[in-house]
Order: C-alpha cells, then sequence, then structure tokens
C-alpha cells in the first residue's frame, strides 16, 4: 500500500475545520517551517487555525516535541546535582531571575539558565545584566563549565535551541496570533525542556502588565504547561502570580539590576516586598524539587540565612567576575543613573488604591527602557522608581515617581503617561494577593 504524500495545504484546512491534527501532520508542519519548504503566509494560515480552534493535549504535546527536535538539546549531565530552571511569562519590574538565580545556587542547586532579550516595554534578563557589562553571548559549552565551576551560568539563548519557535514566534507577533494559550505553551516548554534541566518553576502572570490579562486563562496556561513537563517527564511547579501593579519598585534595566542587588545584599525597602516575597516562593520550590530541601519552612529558613549571611551577594558578585571583564564596582553600579532625572509629585491626595503596571510600563518604553524590534537600542539607563505602593496615604506634592533617561525630549511623553499611572481615594483597599496558586505537576 503507498502512503499517502502529506500535503500542506491540506493539514491547513484540516485545522481551519476544526479537525485534531496527527504526529506526522504536525511534524510534517514544522519541518517544512524551519527548511522554509512553506511560504509565510501560510504559517500564518495554520498559526491562526490554532488560534481560533485551539489544540488537543496530544496535539500541543506532538508540537512541542517537534519544536525541540527542530534544534539541538543540551546536555548537563556533567554538572552534578539535579538541575532546576525558572521561567517568568513577563510583567513590569519582574527582576526575579536576577535575584533567585545567584540565590539558589549559593544553597547548591546549579543553575544554567538561557535567557533572553526583551520586546515591548522593557528589555528582558539579558538587557539586564549587558546593562552592567556582563557578557552573555557564551556558547553552551562555556555556560556548562561555568555552572560546573561556579554553580550558575546566565547566557542568551542561542539559535540553535528550538529552531522552530523563532520563525514561528516572529509570524504570531505580526498576526495578531501571539496569545494563543497553545502556542504559547509550546514555546516555553520546548525551549525550557531543550536547555535540558530535570525541572521547572513556571512563574505564570497575570493582569494588566501581563501577557495574560485574566486568571482563568493564566490557569489554563499553567496547566497545559504542567502537562507538558509531565509528559516530558519533568519536575515540575506552576506559580500563578499578579502583575497588576508591578512586581518590583524599579523598572527599567540598569534599574532593576540596582533593586536586585539592594535585595541580595538584605538591603530591602518597603517598596521591594512584593518583589522579595514572589522571589521566596520561586526559589523556596526549586529548592525543593531539586530535592535540596524536604520542605516549604526549612527552604524559606535556608534563604533566609544565606540573604542575612550575604552568601547570596557573594554568589552574584561571583558570577559577576566569572562572566565579565571588568571588576565588579557595587558603588559604582548603585549609583550610576542616566543623564536626565525628573521627580514626578503628587497633585492631590489620598490613599493608593491602584498602580497601573502597563501604564507604567508604557512609561518606561517611552523612555527609552524597550524595544519593539530586537535591532533597536535600548537606553539601558531609563526607566521609573515607584515611591509608593497600595495603600499608602499621598500627601499633595509627595514624590510618586522619579523618571530617568537620556533623551531630554522623551520626558513630556512619559510624564504624560504617568498621570493616569496611580489612582488615589479617601478609603483604602484591599490588596491583590502576589501569589494566587501554587500547582504542583
Amino acid at each position: 500500500m503507498v502512503e499517502k504524500i502529506i500535503n500542506i495545504l491540506e493539514i491547513v484546512a484540516k485545522k481551519r475545520d476544526g479537525y485534531e491534527l496527527n504526529e506526522k501532520e504536525i511534524f510534517f508542519f514544522i519541518d517544512c517551517v524551519i527548511k522554509n519548504k512553506i511560504k509565510d503566509y501560510q504559517t500564518s494560515a495554520m498559526l491562526m487555525a490554532i488560534f481560533i480552534n485551539g489544540m488537543s493535549e496530544k496535539e500541543v504535546f506532538d508540537f512541542t516535541r517537534a519544536m525541540i527536535n527542530s534544534g539541538k538539546v543540551l546536555d548537563l549531565s556533567d554538572i552534578p546535582g539535579i538541575k532546576i530552571d525558572k521561567h517568568s511569562t513577563g510583567g513590569i519590574g519582574d527582576t526575579v531571575t536576577l535575584i533567585v538565580a545567584p540565590w539558589v545556587a549559593s544553597c547548591g542547586l546549579p543553575v544554567i539558565k538561557m535567557s533572553g532579550r526583551g520586546l515591548g516595554y522593557t528589555g528582558g534578563t539579558i538587557d539586564k545584566l549587558n546593562s552592567i557589562n556582563i557578557k552573555t553571548n557564551l556558547s553552551d559549552k562555556q555556560a556548562i563549565g561555568l555552572a560546573k565551576k561556579t554553580g550558575l551560568a546566565i547566557i542568551e539563548q542561542t539559535d540553535e535551541i528550538a529552531v522552530a519557535d523563532k520563525k514561528i514566534y516572529e509570524l504570531r507577533d505580526v498576526t495578531s496570533t501571539v496569545e494563543s494559550l497553545p502556542l504559547i505553551a509550546s514555546s516555553i516548554m520546548s525551549k525550557k525542556i531543550a536547555t535540558g534541566a530535570d525541572g521547572f518553576v513556571l512563574d505564570v502572570k497575570f493582569g494588566n502588565g501581563a501577557l495574560i490579562q485574566d486568571l482563568n486563562s493564566a490557569l489554563k496556561l499553567a496547566n497545559i504547561m504542567i502537562l507538558i513537563g509531565k509528559k516530558f517527564k519533568k519536575k515540575i511547579v506552576a506559580i500563578i502570580s499578579d502583575m497588576n501593579e508591578p512586581l518590583g519598585s524599579h523598572v527599567g534595566n540598569l534599574l532593576e539590576i540596582q533593586e536586585a542587588i539592594m535585595i541580595l545584599k538584605n538591603q530591602v525597602n518597603k517598596n521591594s516586598l512584593r518583589l522579595l516575597k514572589l522571589s521566596y516562593e520561586i526559589a523556596s520550590n526549586m529548592l525543593i524539587l531539586s530535592g535540596i530541601i524536604n520542605d516549604k519552612k526549612s527552604a524559606y529558613e535556608l534563604l533566609k540565612n544565606k540573604l542575612e549571611n550575604f552568601d547570596a551577594y557573594k554568589k552574584f558578585l561571583d558570577f559577576t567576575k566569572n562572566q565579565s571583564d571588568e571588576i565588579f564596582d557595587y558603588n559604582k553600579i548603585i549609583k550610576k543613573q542616566a543623564k536626565y532625572k525628573l521627580k514626578i509629585y503628587s497633585d492631590k491626595e489620598g490613599f493608593v488604591n491602584k498602580i497601573n503596571a502597563r501604564t507604567i510600563g508604557q512609561a518606561a518604553f517611552e523612555l527609552g527602557a524597550g524595544r519593539t524590534k530586537k535591532s533597536e537600542i535600548i537606553d539601558y539607563e531609563a526607566g521609573i522608581i515607584i515611591k509608593t505602593k497600595i495603600n499608602d496615604f499621598i500627601k499633595k506634592r509627595e514624590i510618586l515617581f522619579e523618571i530617568f533617561c537620556n533623551d531630554n525630549k522623551k520626558i513630556d511623553r512619559a510624564v504624560d503617561i504617568l498621570k493616569d499611572a496611580i489612582v488615589l481615594s479617601d478609603k483604602k483597599i484591599k490588596k491583590n494577593k502576589i501569589i494566587y496558586k501554587v500547582i504542583h505537576g
């Protein structure tokens, strides 16, 4: 019997009409994408069909597997111990990786992390590290060597990992299919699994400053990723966290590095407490998944000790020493700022009821902290420091924000955007929980 030749038009039509694609059809589609055997408009048609009709559990698993197989899979077996990675779906003032990676490494958990550059309001982890001249364009072999030597390496994701994802993501970005939960899940998990870790702690954010706006969609995404992780026999935990207000008090690449350093030095200000709380939750779950610690209470005690005796900060210094040609100067980094600085004051008084994460992200972008294309240059020193938190009582002429940038032509637009970032009233409100749910795979 002659096997039927798979046709891309038939596959697209099948998905368009709401039918389940089989393994061969999905692998054929991904192969066509990476080998440029089909036109972008055909790939885009498939992505829109997936966006509209969704995917079954089997389709998501096969799609993720095909994405993983489209590139290289790292072998971390030379690094002793169980390797646990973390991932955040992104938000405003999300500095967790810069805190958690050296923190858990100081507890004996080896971390080799591939991170990306940011598109949108602010830069990604790699942009933040580049703002203090940390070298991140290392090979996976170099990264593994560093992780074996010091227990920590953070590098740029290479083009050899999940090759199909890059092309598909670029088309998702210009075809309004970014928000598809199956496509988000397969994109994240294919890259995570291909980097070779034994398990993952996923921080799935929802709210006006996140990719996922509502809680139910965040829960659905978390459960899809947990399903994928379990099928690949990975240890996995998903944390559902709030992004209706910025996570930290500093928004912008260099500014977020400065806030991370202050936390690692155990100098936490009141406006960084949300960031610290989520970092504790993520770090403790990473330690438990690795088997270093068995329970949450013991994990918190160990982490607290590593902050108080400066072991976490020493690990950060060790990391900077090994991934930079420069000697890390704490005083120089913490004092460094953009050419132009402006304080924004309140014109009325009342209790802070809302600090809009998306609005602050938009203002930071206007100042130069973000990009829309990876080729665009970021102003590393641009950004915003939020000087208040929910339920603080603000008096007239009290400082709400400090803004920073190196192009004073951008200031007026950012100031105008920030007028709507904070809402005051005559009463306190019930605060949003930073952590809504922890789901164990």
